[in-house]
């Protein structure tokens, strides 16, 4: 029974001084971990609106009755690109389920309403399938896609208009996407009345 006793005490004790160094760890770590999310951000409004020289997040409150429609739930930010003082259009990141959880997407739209570039960023779908949403042969389809239908997933076949193919082994994956894209440009095309 001492024994029994010794050893949860030493386990506790153990216990303790982990938890009190990753806390310290995490203390000291806090700060640079949201600088460089803040970066990567940036960095991938730039990647996807690259006509635009600044980027200005757009009040939530200008745009509450957009947004509280149930149709963009998924939406977490938007941004107006500008270039010599001309909105040269938005940036939209959303947050769709995918097959593993959400699959957060970056999408730069101008004003005729034609996508410039995606971002797929945080996710955690499968490596080798879901996870090739982040490769550009797949994000490339988007570019040139336009509001007018929105985009459309075919599984097979080589697409036309704004058709984009589906990334073989992740169905769900790929349907994450479009929707993410699908809802960015329904958004652009509301914020700009056309």
């Amino acid at each position: 029974m001492r024994d029994y006793l010794k050893l949860t005490g030493i386990l506790l004790i153990v216990c303790i001084v982990a938890a009190g160094v990753l806390g310290v760890t995490n203390a000291v770590t806090y700060e640079k971990i949201i600088e460089q999310a803040i970066r990567e951000n940036d960095e991938a409004r730039k990647e996807v609106l690259s006509e635009a020289e600044e980027f200005n997040k757009v009040d939530e409150n200008g745009i509450s009755d957009i947004l509280s429609k149930s149709n963009y739930e998924i939406v977490t930010e938007v941004y107006e690109g500008r270039s010599q003082g001309q909105t040269v259009g938005y940036t939209v990141k959303t947050s769709p389920k995918g097959y593993g959880g959400t699959v957060e997407i970056v999408i730069g739209i101008d004003m005729e309403g034609k996508v410039k570039g995606i971002k797929v960023g945080e996710n955690s779908e499968t490596p080798g399938l879901g996870k090739n949403a982040a490769t550009p042969k797949f994000q490339g389809q988007f570019v040139g896609k336009d509001w007018d239908g929105g985009v459309v997933l075919i599984k097979n076949g080589v697409p036309k208009d704004n058709e984009i193919l589906s990334i073989a082994g992740a169905t769900i994956t790929s349907t994450a996407v479009v929707e993410g894209v699908n809802t960015a440009l329904e958004l652009v095309e509301e914020i700009t009345g056309n």
